[in-house]
Protein backbone atom coordinates (compact mmCIF):
# COMPACT_ATOMS: atom_id res chain seq x y z
CA UNK A 1 0.00 0.00 0.00
CA UNK A 2 1.39 3.60 -0.79
CA UNK A 3 2.10 4.97 2.76
CA UNK A 4 3.56 8.12 1.00
CA UNK A 5 0.12 8.77 -0.60
CA UNK A 6 -1.33 8.10 2.99
CA UNK A 7 -2.94 5.26 2.15
CA UNK A 8 -3.14 1.92 4.75
CA UNK A 9 -4.73 -1.21 4.70
CA UNK A 10 -6.20 -3.13 7.36
CA UNK A 11 -6.35 -7.14 7.00
CA UNK A 12 -9.98 -8.52 8.25
CA UNK A 13 -11.39 -11.93 7.85
CA UNK A 14 -12.86 -11.14 4.68
CA UNK A 15 -9.92 -9.14 2.98
CA UNK A 16 -8.34 -5.94 2.87
CA UNK A 17 -9.95 -2.51 3.84
CA UNK A 18 -8.13 0.49 2.03
CA UNK A 19 -8.22 3.72 3.96
CA UNK A 20 -6.27 7.10 3.85
CA UNK A 21 -4.73 8.70 7.45
CA UNK A 22 -3.32 11.50 7.47
CA UNK A 23 -1.87 10.82 10.85
CA UNK A 24 -1.63 13.70 13.57
CA UNK A 25 -2.79 14.18 17.68
CA UNK A 26 -6.12 16.68 16.12
CA UNK A 27 -9.95 15.64 16.72
CA UNK A 28 -10.44 12.74 14.29
CA UNK A 29 -12.63 13.40 11.57
CA UNK A 30 -14.03 10.52 9.20
CA UNK A 31 -15.12 10.86 5.95
CA UNK A 32 -17.60 8.70 4.09
CA UNK A 33 -17.97 8.25 0.84
CA UNK A 34 -20.84 7.66 -1.58
CA UNK A 35 -22.30 4.44 -3.05
CA UNK A 36 -20.41 3.49 -6.48
CA UNK A 37 -17.67 6.13 -5.23
CA UNK A 38 -14.77 5.61 -3.17
CA UNK A 39 -12.61 8.24 -0.59
CA UNK A 40 -10.98 10.66 -3.42
CA UNK A 41 -14.44 12.14 -3.79
CA UNK A 42 -13.21 13.87 -0.52
CA UNK A 43 -9.42 15.22 -1.51
CA UNK A 44 -10.36 18.48 -1.61
CA UNK A 45 -11.43 18.50 2.46
CA UNK A 46 -8.88 15.80 3.01
CA UNK A 47 -5.86 18.19 2.38
CA UNK A 48 -7.70 21.56 4.18
CA UNK A 49 -8.54 19.65 7.37
CA UNK A 50 -5.53 18.11 8.07
CA UNK A 51 -4.23 20.70 9.01
CA UNK A 52 -6.13 20.70 12.08
CA UNK A 53 -7.51 17.52 12.48
CA UNK A 54 -6.46 14.25 11.71
CA UNK A 55 -8.78 12.90 8.96
CA UNK A 56 -9.47 9.31 7.94
CA UNK A 57 -10.73 8.77 4.71
CA UNK A 58 -11.59 4.62 3.88
CA UNK A 59 -13.23 2.95 0.68
CA UNK A 60 -15.95 1.00 1.93
CA UNK A 61 -15.47 -2.81 1.65
CA UNK A 62 -16.66 -3.71 -2.53
CA UNK A 63 -15.57 -0.20 -3.03
CA UNK A 64 -12.50 1.64 -4.75
CA UNK A 65 -9.44 -0.38 -3.58
CA UNK A 66 -11.21 -2.01 -0.57
CA UNK A 67 -11.89 -6.07 -1.02
CA UNK A 68 -15.11 -7.52 -2.61
CA UNK A 69 -17.02 -9.14 -0.23
CA UNK A 70 -17.38 -12.90 0.04
CA UNK A 71 -19.71 -13.03 2.72
CA UNK A 72 -22.65 -11.14 4.91
CA UNK A 73 -21.47 -8.01 6.53
CA UNK A 74 -22.18 -4.72 7.86
CA UNK A 75 -20.47 -1.61 7.13
CA UNK A 76 -20.68 0.20 10.59
CA UNK A 77 -19.12 -3.17 11.88
CA UNK A 78 -15.92 -2.44 9.13
CA UNK A 79 -15.62 1.00 10.23
CA UNK A 80 -16.14 -0.04 14.03
CA UNK A 81 -13.66 -2.55 13.50
CA UNK A 82 -11.03 -0.03 11.84
CA UNK A 83 -11.33 2.85 13.92
CA UNK A 84 -10.68 0.08 17.02
CA UNK A 85 -7.67 -1.42 15.20
CA UNK A 86 -6.07 2.18 15.17
CA UNK A 87 -7.12 3.29 18.74
CA UNK A 88 -9.04 6.09 17.33
CA UNK A 89 -12.03 7.86 18.24
CA UNK A 90 -14.52 8.82 19.02
CA UNK A 91 -14.74 10.34 15.96
CA UNK A 92 -16.61 13.10 14.12
CA UNK A 93 -18.07 10.74 11.28
CA UNK A 94 -18.99 13.08 7.88
CA UNK A 95 -21.22 11.33 5.30
CA UNK A 96 -22.34 11.88 1.63
CA UNK A 97 -25.42 9.70 0.70
CA UNK A 98 -24.39 5.97 1.51
CA UNK A 99 -21.66 7.80 3.62
CA UNK A 100 -24.31 9.45 5.46
CA UNK A 101 -26.76 6.03 6.20
CA UNK A 102 -23.23 4.81 7.23
CA UNK A 103 -22.89 7.57 9.98
CA UNK A 104 -25.86 7.00 11.23
CA UNK A 105 -25.73 3.36 11.26
CA UNK A 106 -22.38 3.28 13.20
CA UNK A 107 -23.69 6.56 15.67
CA UNK A 108 -26.48 3.84 16.73
CA UNK A 109 -24.68 0.57 16.71
CA UNK A 110 -21.05 1.74 17.87
CA UNK A 111 -21.89 5.33 19.69
CA UNK A 112 -19.10 4.87 22.05
CA UNK A 113 -17.00 5.50 18.68
CA UNK A 114 -18.69 8.44 17.43
CA UNK A 115 -18.52 12.13 19.15
CA UNK A 116 -20.87 13.74 15.99
CA UNK A 117 -22.05 13.50 13.04
CA UNK A 118 -22.50 15.26 9.63
CA UNK A 119 -25.12 13.74 6.99
CA UNK A 120 -25.79 15.07 3.74
CA UNK A 121 -28.18 13.77 1.45
CA UNK A 122 -29.12 10.52 3.48
CA UNK A 123 -28.64 8.99 6.67
CA UNK A 124 -32.26 7.32 6.42
CA UNK A 125 -34.27 3.74 5.87
CA UNK A 126 -33.92 3.37 2.32
CA UNK A 127 -37.48 4.64 1.24
CA UNK A 128 -39.61 4.61 -2.03
CA UNK A 129 -38.51 8.14 -4.44
CA UNK A 130 -42.30 9.74 -4.54
CA UNK A 131 -41.20 13.23 -6.55
CA UNK A 132 -41.66 12.58 -10.31
CA UNK A 133 -37.86 13.26 -11.11
CA UNK A 134 -36.61 10.74 -8.41
CA UNK A 135 -38.79 8.32 -9.50
CA UNK A 136 -37.39 8.52 -13.25
CA UNK A 137 -33.58 9.04 -12.39
CA UNK A 138 -33.72 5.78 -10.35
CA UNK A 139 -35.37 4.30 -13.02
CA UNK A 140 -33.12 5.14 -15.77
CA UNK A 141 -30.28 3.91 -13.27
CA UNK A 142 -31.42 0.78 -12.51
CA UNK A 143 -32.53 -0.14 -16.18
CA UNK A 144 -29.48 0.84 -17.75
CA UNK A 145 -27.48 -1.13 -14.63
CA UNK A 146 -29.37 -4.66 -15.75
CA UNK A 147 -29.04 -4.08 -19.18
CA UNK A 148 -25.21 -3.76 -18.57
CA UNK A 149 -25.34 -0.12 -20.72
CA UNK A 150 -22.41 1.40 -18.24
CA UNK A 151 -22.45 4.48 -20.38
CA UNK A 152 -26.30 5.32 -20.01
CA UNK A 153 -26.22 3.84 -16.40
CA UNK A 154 -23.38 6.72 -15.92
CA UNK A 155 -25.59 9.51 -17.81
CA UNK A 156 -28.03 8.36 -15.10
CA UNK A 157 -25.96 9.05 -12.22
CA UNK A 158 -24.82 12.17 -13.38
CA UNK A 159 -28.48 13.83 -12.86
CA UNK A 160 -28.19 13.14 -9.24
CA UNK A 161 -24.60 15.53 -9.52
CA UNK A 162 -26.76 18.54 -10.99
CA UNK A 163 -30.08 17.33 -8.85
CA UNK A 164 -33.81 18.38 -10.18
CA UNK A 165 -33.45 21.98 -10.05
CA UNK A 166 -30.26 22.76 -12.38
CA UNK A 167 -29.02 22.10 -15.46
CA UNK A 168 -26.28 19.71 -16.26
CA UNK A 169 -24.42 22.70 -17.32
CA UNK A 170 -24.49 24.05 -13.83
CA UNK A 171 -21.94 21.95 -12.58
CA UNK A 172 -18.02 21.88 -13.57
CA UNK A 173 -17.27 18.78 -16.71
CA UNK A 174 -14.42 18.28 -13.83
CA UNK A 175 -16.90 16.73 -11.38
CA UNK A 176 -18.60 14.71 -13.97
CA UNK A 177 -15.34 13.30 -15.25
CA UNK A 178 -14.06 12.25 -11.37
CA UNK A 179 -16.86 10.71 -10.90
CA UNK A 180 -17.19 8.74 -13.35
CA UNK A 181 -13.41 7.82 -12.82
CA UNK A 182 -14.66 6.67 -9.41
CA UNK A 183 -17.73 4.91 -10.42
CA UNK A 184 -15.97 2.54 -13.14
CA UNK A 185 -13.24 1.56 -10.42
CA UNK A 186 -15.61 0.50 -8.17
CA UNK A 187 -18.35 -0.98 -10.77
CA UNK A 188 -15.51 -2.81 -12.51
CA UNK A 189 -14.86 -4.99 -9.50
CA UNK A 190 -18.39 -6.55 -9.81
CA UNK A 191 -20.83 -8.20 -11.69
CA UNK A 192 -24.36 -8.26 -12.09
CA UNK A 193 -24.81 -11.96 -11.47
CA UNK A 194 -23.33 -11.39 -7.94
CA UNK A 195 -24.95 -11.53 -4.48
CA UNK A 196 -24.94 -8.74 -2.58
CA UNK A 197 -23.46 -9.63 1.31
CA UNK A 198 -24.17 -5.97 2.86
CA UNK A 199 -26.72 -6.11 5.52
CA UNK A 200 -28.08 -2.63 6.31
CA UNK A 201 -29.10 -1.64 9.81
CA UNK A 202 -32.48 -1.53 10.38
CA UNK A 203 -34.78 1.60 11.36
CA UNK A 204 -32.55 3.86 11.32
CA UNK A 205 -35.38 6.63 11.34
CA UNK A 206 -37.65 4.77 14.40
CA UNK A 207 -34.20 5.18 16.00
CA UNK A 208 -32.89 8.51 15.36
CA UNK A 209 -33.91 9.75 18.58
CA UNK A 210 -31.66 7.76 20.63
CA UNK A 211 -28.54 10.19 18.99
CA UNK A 212 -27.17 11.80 21.91
CA UNK A 213 -24.06 13.69 20.23
CA UNK A 214 -24.42 16.88 17.86
CA UNK A 215 -25.67 16.60 14.09
CA UNK A 216 -25.74 18.41 11.47
CA UNK A 217 -27.84 18.26 8.68
CA UNK A 218 -25.62 19.70 5.66
CA UNK A 219 -27.44 19.48 2.31
CA UNK A 220 -27.31 21.14 -1.40
CA UNK A 221 -30.21 23.17 -1.89
CA UNK A 222 -30.87 21.32 -5.22
CA UNK A 223 -30.60 17.88 -3.95
CA UNK A 224 -33.94 15.58 -4.25
CA UNK A 225 -35.78 16.50 -1.69
CA UNK A 226 -36.41 12.91 -0.25
CA UNK A 227 -32.70 12.52 -0.09
CA UNK A 228 -32.59 15.75 1.75
CA UNK A 229 -35.05 14.96 4.09
CA UNK A 230 -33.44 12.14 5.11
CA UNK A 231 -30.50 13.87 6.42
CA UNK A 232 -32.96 17.05 8.30
CA UNK A 233 -35.23 14.41 9.75
CA UNK A 234 -31.83 12.86 11.44
CA UNK A 235 -30.96 16.37 12.79
CA UNK A 236 -34.63 17.05 13.73
CA UNK A 237 -35.13 13.70 15.73
CA UNK A 238 -31.50 13.72 17.62
CA UNK A 239 -31.53 15.82 20.65
CA UNK A 240 -28.62 18.24 19.57
CA UNK A 241 -29.33 18.50 15.83
CA UNK A 242 -28.94 22.00 13.16
CA UNK A 243 -29.42 22.20 9.74
CA UNK A 244 -27.54 24.32 7.52
CA UNK A 245 -28.27 24.22 3.16
CA UNK A 246 -25.75 25.16 0.50
CA UNK A 247 -26.92 26.71 -2.14
CA UNK A 248 -26.38 26.16 -5.79
CA UNK A 249 -25.47 22.58 -4.72
CA UNK A 250 -26.99 19.28 -5.20
CA UNK A 251 -26.13 15.66 -3.94
CA UNK A 252 -22.37 16.04 -3.49
CA UNK A 253 -22.53 19.57 -2.22
CA UNK A 254 -18.53 18.87 -1.18
CA UNK A 255 -18.25 18.82 -4.78
CA UNK A 256 -19.90 21.41 -5.78
CA UNK A 257 -18.89 24.48 -3.02
CA UNK A 258 -15.67 22.49 -1.66
CA UNK A 259 -14.56 25.54 -0.07
CA UNK A 260 -17.81 26.43 1.72
CA UNK A 261 -18.56 22.59 2.62
CA UNK A 262 -15.45 22.52 4.66
CA UNK A 263 -16.03 25.86 6.51
CA UNK A 264 -19.14 24.49 7.69
CA UNK A 265 -17.78 21.13 8.72
CA UNK A 266 -14.67 22.86 10.30
CA UNK A 267 -16.89 25.51 12.20
CA UNK A 268 -19.07 22.29 13.11
CA UNK A 269 -16.25 20.65 14.80
CA UNK A 270 -14.51 23.53 16.21
CA UNK A 271 -17.79 24.32 18.40
CA UNK A 272 -18.03 21.06 19.60
CA UNK A 273 -15.46 22.12 22.52
CA UNK A 274 -17.35 25.03 23.46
Amino acid sequence: MNTALGLHSLATSDGELVYRDTGGTGQLVVLLHAGFVDHTMWDAQISALAREFRVIAPDARGHGRSANASRPFRQVDDLAELLRHLGAGPAVLVGVSMGATLAVGTALEHPELVRALVVSGGGGDTREFTEPWSEQARAAQFEALVAGDIERWQDASDAWVHGPGRPREAVRAETYARLREMRLRTIGKHTLDEPDHHLPVRDLDARADRITVPVLSLNGAQDAPELRDMAESVARSAPRGRIAVIDDAAHFPNLDHPDEYTRIVRDFVHGLDR
